[in-house]
């Protein structure tokens, strides 16, 4: 592994233990070269995986962009960073096993949307404005009120 500072190759490991979520392996790392020290984490890859953009494009899934996304709909919303980690292994895992290496965004923002639609209602609105690229403050209004239950005793 190389050093983060310096970029020696010759790193060493000076501890590893499953990380929190149990799907990864954290291991601490020394570098001899400049002292420093840093953290890595390994995880296991079912297979390599290609996101299909709407537009045609084809690029390599990337595991940190969806967590950034996914983290910045969670910004300051009250759910513990574990949950939000199982939360996105949950999801790649089931990204994983659809069967084919070729995934469409849209399928991953609908898998996304579903979970964050069961973990915090906030946090689905906030993902929800971005990949359904809310326009105005009726967008909005519309997304959230197909959200709220009829009132009893109204005609629906």
């Amino acid at each position: 592994m190389r050093c983060p500072f310096c970029g020696n190759v010759d790193t060493q490991v000076k501890d590893s233990r499953p990380a929190e979520d149990h799907v990864a392996i954290r291991r601490r790392r020394f570098c001899p070269a400049c002292g420093g020290r840093f953290t890595t984490y390994e995880r296991v890859q079912l297979r390599d995986l290609v996101v299909i953009k709407s537009s045609g494009k084809r690029e390599d899934f990337d595991r940190d962009k969806l967590e950034r996304s996914i983290r910045i709909a969670m910004q300051k919303r009250p759910i513990e960073p574990e949950r939000v980690d199982q939360m996105i292994s949950g999801i790649v895992r089931r990204l994983e096993s659809l069967g084919d290496t070729d995934i469409p965004s849209r399928s991953i923002g609908e898998i996304v949307m579903e979970t964050l639609a069961r973990i915090d209602t906030v946090s689905y609105v906030r993902f929800a404005s971005v990949y359904k690229n809310f326009q105005a403050a009726d967008d909005f209004d519309k997304f959230v009120s197909e959200l709220r239950p009829p009132v009893q005793g109204q005609d629906e």
